[in-house]
């Protein structure tokens, strides 16, 4: 997976309202290659998610439009809402995946394994979950750096804070009766969903 900046997203719009298509066009990596548009419109997803953008219309009339919030509160309260619904899914999915294993087989060098099938389910909500988690806190760091209102920083550090302690948490119930190997895999996998501050996964 790569990562792209929230920035980029938004210059990307030349202006408040645009067409995924253009925005699309207008998106390119370090390579200037585009990216994948089924994964570019994924990370939009993400971006209405957390706040910044309005989806509008359907299939090629696609276009969304940024959001700004008037005031502090009513943007603690959003980020709040988007943490209450990402910890309401890992409690649900901790409490089937604590009992089970998640892999049933894992090979000598860790770089293949095969899911327990009773598992999949749940891990992939955990994993929905906790990636939501991570993207919002680079999100949460990206306006930390990017906002003027000291009040609106005050309370999304505590944000932060928040979630950092509930993924640390969550992680150690994950690990803890886990098998070395099932852990080692299992913290690549989520290490590879953190980005830099500021981006999102594509």
């Amino acid at each position: 997976m790569k990562d792209i900046s929230i920035s980029t997203i938004l210059n990307s719009m030349n202006g408040e309202t645009a067409y995924l298509t253009d925005m699309w066009e207008n998106c390119v990596d370090e390579k200037r290659k585009r990216y994948t548009r089924s994964k570019f419109s994924d990370v939009l997803n993400k971006m209405e998610e957390f706040g910044y953008l309005k989806k509008h219309g359907y299939k090629s009339e696609t276009s969304y439009t940024k959001l700004e919030f008037t005031d502090a509160s009513d943007h603690i309260g959003f980020i709040n809402n988007v943490i209450f619904t990402n910890e309401t899914k890992i409690n649900k999915a901790l409490k089937k995946l604590d009992s089970r294993k998640i892999f049933i087989d894992i090979s000598k060098n860790l770089n293949a394994y095969k899911f327990n099938k009773h598992s999949t389910k749940d891990y992939d909500l955990f994993l929905e979950g906790t990636s939501s988690m991570l993207g919002l806190s680079s999100s949460i760091l990206f306006t930390i750096q990017n906002t003027a209102n000291v009040e609106l920083k005050k309370e999304l550090k505590l944000c932060f804070k928040q979630i950092k302690e509930f993924l640390d948490e969550t992680n150690e119930i994950l690990m803890k009766f886990r098998g070395s190997n099932e852990r080692i895999v299992l913290q690549r996998i989520l290490n590879n969903k953190i980005t830099e501050p500021g981006f999102l996964k594509i």
